[in-house]
Formats: C-alpha cells, structure tokens, sequence
C-alpha cells in the first residue's frame, strides 16, 4: 500500500518500508517522517512483522532533510509541529526491538547516511554514495551520529566524514563498517529481503532477545548524544550571527 509518502509491503514475515518521494529524492518532510515512524510503530506491534527492511524508490535512497523544511525550521517560519515528526521516527528506530535492515541504493545524504547507524545489517549496491555535509551547511550533527557514526566507522573515518563533509561510497561503506557487503546494481532490494527473511524465519522470540541484549546497553548512550545534539542546534538557531537559516534559504533560491 502507498501512504503518505511511503509504501508499505509485507510478506513471509519482512516488511519493507521504501521511501517514496522520487521528485524529490526521498527527502523526508514531516509528513514522511510520521509515515515512517508509524509504519515501525506497526510491525513492532504486528505479530507477523519478524524483519523490516527499509529502502528507497527511483534513483537513490533518501536525500535527508527536506531543506524547504530545514529552512522554514531555521528561520523561525515552521509550524509548532515542526521538528516533531523528526523526534518521532528516532524514537521509533531507537526502541525497534526486531530486526532493521537496509537496501540502499544510489545517495544518502545527511539522515540518509545517519540512519544507518540505527540498522542492523546494511547491504549497498554499487551506485551507493554516503555524505554527512553538516559541517558544511553550518549545523550539529543529527540522530546520535556524533555517538554512532565514530563508533562504527572509527574515530578518523568518522572525522572525515562529519568535520570533512566527504562522500564514501559502497566499497568503503563496508570497509568502515556502516555496510555489511556490496551487491551488484539493481539486486540490492532482493538480496536485502532475501537476508531479512532468513533472519524472519528463525524463532522471533530469540532472535528480539539477541537484539534486546545488544541494544540495552547503548540505548541511554544514544539518548545522551541525541540531547546534546538537540541543545546544539536550539543554542545554533537562537543565535543570530551564527543562525543557517538565510544560508539554506539562499541555497534553495540558488
């Protein structure tokens, strides 16, 4: 089914949840992180669901922050809503107590990448980029990353690519740790799957307690970095002299 910028499909106990804004390279607004959230919400709470797989739809996987948004957001002309749905899918993904698995293709840019660090097995194929280009849009770093991404690519990788702004791809995606293996261009969904049902028809009862038991631990750690980044980007957004918004709105006229 196709809902609210998503589509949702379930079968032999995965569901996968693709991303479905092609126009606009997946890039999330509110009502796209709600969908997601609520779709996560849904097989943690279905029975049937033993395995998610998330994806996108058209050239690549997701482009991050609608920046439209990110703009209205910086400068002040977002709603009351604005920043809610965000909190809600990490939320989601940071209490998704079965497995989360990842098919990507093409670009991931800024949560497109950060996501990741909340999966548990990521296949690229071999068009996949990575960026995190916080630094150089003058902004934190965003869904626990400071605290993830370091400790799943190592400190210098990291660096690069948070203070570097630099673009990996897929090879160096699984040499650094954020992906499990490269598949050839245009199999990445179907080898995802294909994994994400094995793991589905193992016993879901051991399999959510393995999870649970290497989650436990990182969980309040996440929490922490989710709030320091919080606090830094409401201290970067409340002072004007170092305020990105009339940077981003720039950037969309440009």
């Amino acid at each position: 089914m196709t809902e609210h910028r998503i589509d949702v499909e379930d079968g032999d106990g995965v569901r996968v949840i693709a991303f479905d804004r092609p126009e606009v390279r997946n890039a999330f607004d509110l009502l796209m992180y709600e969908a997601v959230a609520t779709a996560l919400d849904g097989a943690l709470s279905d029975d049937s669901v033993h395995a998610v797989v998330l994806t996108g739809r058209g050239t690549g996987f997701t482009a991050g922050q609608d920046l439209h948004e990110m703009a209205a957001i910086a400068t002040g002309a977002a709603g009351s809503e604005a920043g809610k749905g965000f909190s809600h899918l990490l939320d989601s993904l940071q209490s998704f107590e079965k497995p989360l698995l990842a098919a990507v293709h093409g670009a991931g840019v800024g949560l497109g990448f950060t996501i990741l660090g909340h999966v548990d097995l990521v296949l690229v194929d071999e068009t996949a980029r990575l960026r995190c280009p916080f630094a150089e849009m003058g902004v934190p770093p965003e869904a626990a990353s400071s605290l993830l991404l370091p400790a799943r690519m190592g400190w210098q990788r990291a660096a690069a690519v948070l203070l570097g702004s630099q673009w990996i791809d897929a090879q160096q995606a699984v040499e650094c740790g954020i992906a499990l293996r490269v598949v050839p261009t245009g199999t990445v969904l179907v080898e995802t799957v294909e994994l994400a049902r094995r793991i589905a028809a193992f016993p879901p009862h051991g399999v959510r307690e393995i999870k649970r038991l290497m989650m436990d631990g990182l969980r309040p750690a996440i929490t922490a970095a989710r709030q320091r980044e919080e606090s830094a980007f409401a201290a970067l957004f409340s002072d004007p002299a170092n305020n990105p918004g009339a940077g981003l709105t720039s950037g969309l006229q440009g």
